[in-house]
């Protein structure tokens, strides 16, 4: 189902820019975002790669925009070496060359950066389409913006970002894969029962499946997917500040982690308290999956009212036990009285929890066809900015900005915010490794129970029995097996897997005791649980940083008249099986409400022990308020343009564009004129130092070289005049 492509259905309709564009209404920049989202829906799911994406794509735009800006100041235009720049006087209206410099910007980058999805081909369509609605020709490659040419400038700024990313520390040109990191633990395969390949209960664990198919319905091949932004913590942040960053090695492997929150609990046979710790965080997911069943009889009021309006960050974690209610589900709540706009009280919404929590798993998990949880705030930002009730005002105050200005500094930021959440909580993931519920509660129990020796199946490694809940199997009970073969085991009471889910549009799999060997988070059959470790919550880190940015550049902690909504639609909005029975419309009264929803949802949702979510909040909102504070210096101006002077730098710009080249036979290169009147020459070298092509350049300040390499790879070009040279990077691919 494609449910993240009609998002926020009661309010915004979003553009799918396919086969034909219209604005609609919308900013360029607002247009750009979609088309890079929808991009996103159809490549692999890979959330840091595309909270990158999304804020390389952001940077792009306001770059574009902040150079023709009297205050603003750009982020990487005239700041680094990739992306040098001479000052020259603008000319012409300043609005329409505005447009076109990040519509140029805009798709050289994200024709590059989409190059090599699986659906590449409908994807550079959609961006064709787009452009060339706009009046634009995307044969125009010149990167020569000295004559004040803004499809130039756009041009000099798309490649200047994809040159930038090959050096930022993502891996890029490897495909973004791991480079040293290595697994702790053997594959799980969920449709076998138990495991028995988890040699350590602590450490993240390969899931193995006949079909993988990622969270945006792509086929994973050989059913095995690699831990995805192991090393991420050594990307280049946005605002994340040396002070935070601390260097760890394991194994030879060394990474870099930002704002350590310390270890999670682990299962320790040595320290009773702290494997107590993890055991509690596990029972809490199995007992929060037993509330997946709208039959309980069980109803909630999911309003404002009833939900919302929660604080932990004050609490140590010897009291979580006390914030995430184990038993009833969700957390501590105080609610809202009144809707803060209107005055008036929110209206009460009662529903089964079972159809709720089932909603609220499905909405936040960004599965098929979704954007991933960094789009998915990008979608929501989107919705904030298209409500009338909403005015402009950067931070709450001053001037209405028109929604180019608005969509510009906003994309910039939150793109910032979420970069950073990508890269915070990866460094954490990829140094603590920690283990998923789906490993760590089919190994609990395959050891046995922790509760009493004097009863079958003891061991102090074991899963504590719950009655009603975590119960041994008796040799009356059903699951016993047809010889008595489970006596003794570990069964519990949960959701009962997608083997039950026969007839999808009409039966959900339902609540019922199954072996704890059999137990499934919440989640289609083919995909399981994310490819990465579990500490710390990406959707609560992504979720909790942009609630704060939302927070700060709309100057209110509520949504715009009080509260957002969705409604998910009775029998049609679940995925995978039949559901929900009622209508339900999810509510929230201020952004943090939203993330701290989204965060609960993987606790319901079988992904993430309560440790992961609060840790991930936690660290959301610390970057969150600094990437604001960080990105408000360039909005302001009180980041200075850093302009290359013509006195210091002889080359102007040495470059293949596009760089990366694909058969593109063409390389513009250009230096000052009275330096060019003494005659250069350029040189193209492979990565071993051999010369491969020499062309005398004359007195020639700029000109192209019909040359390319057999084969691909990364080669220098240089150029060297009396007294002076300057190299650059160019990368040729298959």
């Amino acid at each position: 189902m494609l449910r993240f492509s009609i998002f926020f259905s009661l309010v915004l309709i979003i553009n799918l820019i396919l086969p034909s564009v219209s604005l609609g209404g919308h900013s360029v920049a607002r247009s750009w975002n979609e088309v890079a989202l929808e991009a996103i829906r159809k490549d692999f799911a890979r959330p840091v790669v595309h909270a990158r994406n999304l804020f390389h794509l952001s940077v792009a735009m306001y770059d574009a925009w902040a150079l023709y800006d009297s205050v603003s100041t750009p982020y990487l235009t005239g700041r680094i070496a990739e992306c040098s720049f001479q000052k020259i006087e603008f000319q012409g209206e300043k609005e329409s060359a505005q447009i076109e410099a990040i519509s140029f910007a805009a798709y050289r980058l994200l024709s590059h950066r989409f190059s090599q999805s699986p659906n590449a081909i409908q994807t550079i369509t959609s961006f064709d389409s787009l452009f060339s609605s706009l009046g634009f020709d995307k044969n125009f490659v010149s990167i020569d913006y000295r004559n004040s040419s803004p499809a130039a400038l756009g041009n000099y700024i798309g490649s200047c970002l994809i040159e930038y990313g090959f050096g930022d520390g993502s891996n890029e040109l490897g495909n973004y894969k791991n480079q040293d990191y290595k697994t702790a633990n053997s594959s799980i395969r969920p449709d076998i029962s138990g495991n028995r390949t988890l040699s350590d209960p602590n450490r993240w664990q390969p899931i193995q499946l006949d079909v993988f198919i990622d969270q945006s319905g792509n086929i994973i091949p050989d059913g095995v997917s690699d831990f995805i932004g192991a090393e991420w913590g050594n990307v280049v942040p946005f605002s994340l500040e040396k002070e935070s960053r601390e260097s760890r090695s394991r194994d030879g492997t060394k990474y870099t982690l930002y704002h350590d929150p310390g270890p999670p609990p682990f299962l320790d046979a040595l320290d009773p308290d702290v494997s107590n710790e993890y055991k509690w965080n596990f029972i809490t997911v199995i007992k929060w999956s037993a509330h997946l069943d709208p039959t309980d009889n069980v109803f909630w009021d999911i309003s404002p009212a009833g939900l919302g309006n929660a604080d932990a960050f004050t609490l140590e974690n010897d009291y979580l036990t006390s914030f995430y209610r184990t038993e009833y589900g969700g957390q501590k709540n105080i609610g809202y009285k009144n809707n803060p706009i209107t005055g008036m009280p929110y209206e009460q919404q009662l529903v089964p929890r079972g159809d709720y929590v089932r909603v609220l798993a499905e909405f936040w998990a960004d599965g098929p066809a979704s954007e991933t949880p960094p789009g998915h705030w990008f979608v929501m930002l989107n919705y904030v900015s298209d409500r009338p009730e909403l005015l402009k005002q950067w931070g709450g105050r001053g001037r209405i900005l028109d929604d180019l200005e608005w969509d510009i500094k906003s994309y910039f930021t939150l793109g910032g915010a979420l970069h950073d959440a990508a890269v915070a909580a990866w460094s954490i993931k990829g140094w603590y490794d920690y283990v998923r519920p789906i490993s760590a509660i089919r190994a609990l129990a395959g050891v046995g129970q922790s509760s009493d020796p004097n009863l079958p199946n003891y061991s102090v490694k074991g899963i504590p029995l719950v009655p009603g809940s975590i119960e041994l199997i008796l040799a009356s009970d059903s699951l016993a097996g047809n010889n008595g073969e489970h006596e003794g085991k570990v069964k519990i009471r949960s959701w009962r897997g997608p083997d039950y889910v026969v007839e999808p549009s009409r039966i959900p799999a339902g609540v019922g005791w199954i072996r704890a060997d059999d137990w499934w988070p919440y989640q289609r059959a083919s995909f399981v649980t994310p490819p990465f470790a579990g500490y710390v919550s990406g959707h609560s880190t992504f979720s909790r940083a942009a609630a704060e940015i939302l927070r700060l550049i709309t100057g209110d902690s509520y949504f715009p008249g009080g509260i957002g909504q969705f409604k998910a639609e009775k029998n049609r909005f679940l995925s995978f099986e039949a559901g929900p029975t009622v209508d339900v419309v999810l509510q929230w009264a201020t952004y943090r409400d939203a993330a701290d929803q989204c965060g609960l949802s993987r606790i319901w949702g079988g992904i993430h022990p309560p440790i992961d979510d609060i840790e991930g909040r936690r660290l959301g909102e610390q970057i969150g308020t600094k990437a604001f504070s960080y990105a408000e210096r360039f909005i302001n101006g009180s980041a200075p343009l850093l302009s290359v002077s013509n006195s210091v730098d002889p080359v102007i710009e040495v470059i293949v564009f596009p760089n990366p080249s694909r058969r593109i036979r063409q390389l513009e290169w250009r230096v000052r004129p009275e330096f060019a009147s003494n005659g250069a020459v350029l040189e193209i070298y492979d990565l071993l130092g051999q010369l491969l092509h020499t062309a005398f350049l004359g007195n020639r300040a700029e000109g192209s070289l019909d040359y390319i390499p057999q084969a691909a790879g990364i080669y220098i070009v240089r150029i060297r005049g009396m007294g002076w040279e300057r190299t650059r990077k160019w990368t040729v691919l298959r």
